[in-house]
């Protein structure tokens, strides 16, 4: 019988990527929940074996604007007191934080392009392993503390939480190894056009370093949900 992945999407180019060979290979049947405050009320937040909440153009602090934000955390809230296992990427990452009761605001920088993560002595034991020494993409101007009870798991010089876990169910990752850049990071740059235009970065320069870290990330990315995903608890 397979088990069921919900990813709740944001904007359609921050999808699975990479993630999804993975899942289904694991077993899993994958299904997409597009931003939607009505389906999100209908929906069991415990049902699915695996939520992943993927990453987004607006801040946890944007509720006024985008009520949505206020329905994810409400099924958070559920699911991270029921156990059951949570990735987050990104906004999603954020808002697993927010909800677990940690402090989420701007960095007052941007950080967009690719680098390691330095890993903690806990990121070293675990799945993260896989990427170190590894560039994956950053694309952020927030950031938050690590939630009470978990372990921060990596970090760069200009963002001190880049992933943390919460025993073995629950994965918070700020950075975005899910994305397939052998398959083209072009979405991601017409996408985000207007904000890589106000930081000053030039797409040719993201283009580039694409291609040339694609493959080695591909892999990487790839040993390391595998292994989290063994790892999970019933």
């Amino acid at each position: 019988m397979l088990k069921t992945a919900l990813a709740i999407r944001h904007v359609h180019f921050e999808d699975l990527g990479r993630f999804n060979a993975v899942l289904t290979a694991a077993g899993y049947r994958i299904d997409y929940l597009d931003v939607d405050v009505d389906r999100f009320a209908r929906m069991d937040p415990v049902l699915p074996d695996l939520l992943v909440m993927l990453g987004g153009p607006v801040g946890v602090n944007d509720g006024d604007a985008y009520p949505f934000l206020a329905e994810e955390r409400r099924i958070l809230t559920k699911r991270l007191a029921a156990g059951r296992p949570t990735l987050g990427i990104c906004l999603g990452a954020q808002q697993i934080a927010a909800t677990l009761g940690a402090r989420v605001q701007p960095m007052g920088h941007r950080e967009i392009g690719f680098a390691a993560v330095g890993l903690s002595p806990a990121g070293a034991a675990g799945p993260l392993r896989h990427l170190g020494g590894v560039p994956v993409l950053h694309w952020h101007g927030d950031t938050f503390d690590t939630p009470p009870g978990a372990e921060n798991l990596a970090s760069t010089p200009l963002c001190a939480t880049q992933g943390f876990a919460l025993g073995q169910n629950v994965l918070g990752l700020q950075f975005h190894p899910e994305t397939d850049l052998c398959a083209g990071i072009e979405p991601w740059l017409i996408g985000h056009a207007a904000e890589l235009a106000a930081a000053g970065i030039d797409p040719a320069m993201l283009r580039t370093e694409a291609a040339r870290i694609g493959p080695d990330l591909r892999h990487a990315a790839r040993r390391m949900l595998a292994e989290w995903l063994e790892g999970l608890a019933a």
